[in-house]
């Protein structure tokens, strides 16, 4: 006769059972445990594990401060110092240029190393890791795309050009392209003569640069639309000079910045604002000019993405103070990242200047916040570093 459940052979039945179904459990629990470690440990080649990106009250100022730093370095090894910032939550990335590249393999390396880095909880999302790949004469890494833009008269070209751009990035380990150049092309433009302007029709330069945005995107790869609100009527680059756009209001509207209004509609991730001064809107450079970055970016086109400058180590900007006095001056206007392109130290000068004014109350913690916001999200999207090609 078959024991009932309540009989003690039946309860004894049901304690051996239960404790096998518990040790299953464990195992499970213990491999899947077992999983999520080694998936941590190799989080270098995925994306990054641990907990969600920290809201910004719960960063320190300095760590505040630093989701608006992406540091420049000299050589292929980045210095100490840069890695230390990094470990401490106090750096969103890297800009890198020919100097800091041998290889794709090489790049791709060192990349992984700073990826790699334990940094505080909440701030773990991958570094943006950014160069200028525009194309043509513009590649700070060998390879794609060989054409410069204004040999594409196409958007399937602009397309395929942006796909290999990022197949040539993401070698590289590099997941954020500063272009593409949607500036609209005049005359004797400086950025005419050097061929990185797409066409001088500015329906054609919303085509093409957004083809470009779109290719680089399908490669896992982010774009940077530059020189907002519009750089192609200058005649001197402002790596070189100060430059002054003439032109009035309604023309920037309606030509210059209409690129940049189709490539914000196109959710594009991150806007370079221009170091050139536009004197029928503001007597300052773009980049410091709140009009600029918050009423026209923001408010009228309603960019809700990075905003970022043009290099703030150039003679364009040299007569608006330090260091410190530039990085506070586009931050206060609106920025999220004040780029500083020529050494680490000018970046360190940087954040400190913003440090500084960030604690004697001249910059508002809550606009710190917000930026760090954006560019927290703009981390939490990008990949890291692939594994290495066998």
């Amino acid at each position: 006769m078959r024991a009932s459940a309540r009989s003690p052979d039946g309860v004894a039945r049901m304690v051996v059972r239960m404790s096998q179904i518990s040790l299953v459990v464990a195992a499970l629990l213990a491999a899947v445990l077992q999983g999520a470690s080694l998936a941590e440990r190799a989080g270098h080649e995925t994306r990054a594990a641990g907990a969600p990106p920290a809201g910004p009250s719960e960063l320190t100022v300095a760590q505040l401060v630093g989701q608006h730093m992406i540091f420049a370095y000299d050589g292929l090894v980045p210095p100490p110092a840069l890695k230390r910032r990094i470990a401490r939550g106090e750096a969103a990335g890297v800009i890198l240029f020919a100097r800091n590249i041998r290889s794709a393999g090489q790049v791709r390396d060192v990349m992984r190393g700073l990826q790699a880095i334990p940094r505080p909880r909440g701030l773990r999302a991958p570094l943006v890791v950014m160069v200028d790949q525009e194309g043509g004469p513009v590649r700070r890494l060998p390879g794609a795309p060989a054409r410069a833009a204004a040999d594409v008269s196409t958007a399937a070209r602009a397309r395929a050009d942006g796909r290999a751009a990022a197949r040539t990035l993401r070698d590289a380990g590099v997941n954020m392209d500063l272009a593409p150049v949607a500036d609209v092309g005049r005359p004797g433009s400086a950025l005419v003569n050097e061929r990185r302007i797409y066409a001088s029709s500015a329906g054609a330069v919303a085509t093409l640069a957004g083809a470009f945005a779109q290719g680089l995107r399908a490669g896992g790869v982010r774009a940077t639309a530059k020189h907002y609100p519009g750089f192609g009527a200058a005649t001197v680059n402002t790596d070189s000079a100060p430059a002054r756009v003439t032109a009035s209001l309604q023309t920037l509207r309606d030509v210059d910045a209409r690129p940049f209004a189709a490539l914000v509609d196109a959710r594009v991730d991150a806007v370079m604002l221009s170091t050139a001064i536009y004197p029928a809107v503001d007597p300052l450079p773009a980049a410091f000019a709140s009009r600029w970055v918050t009423d026209e970016l923001r408010g009228r086109l309603g960019f809700r993405g990075v905003s970022m400058t043009d290099d703030l180590g150039t003679p364009a900007v040299q007569s608006f103070g330090t260091i410190a006095d530039r990085a506070v001056l586009a931050v206060k206007a609106g920025i999220d990242l004040p780029l500083f392109s020529s050494t680490y130290l000018n970046g360190v000068r940087a954040a400190e200047g913003l440090l500084a004014a960030a604690r004697r109350g001249d910059l508002d913690r809550a606009l710190l916040g917000a930026q760090a916001k954006r560019v927290l999200a703009l981390r939490a999207k990008l990949p890291l570093v692939p594994a290495a090609r066998r």
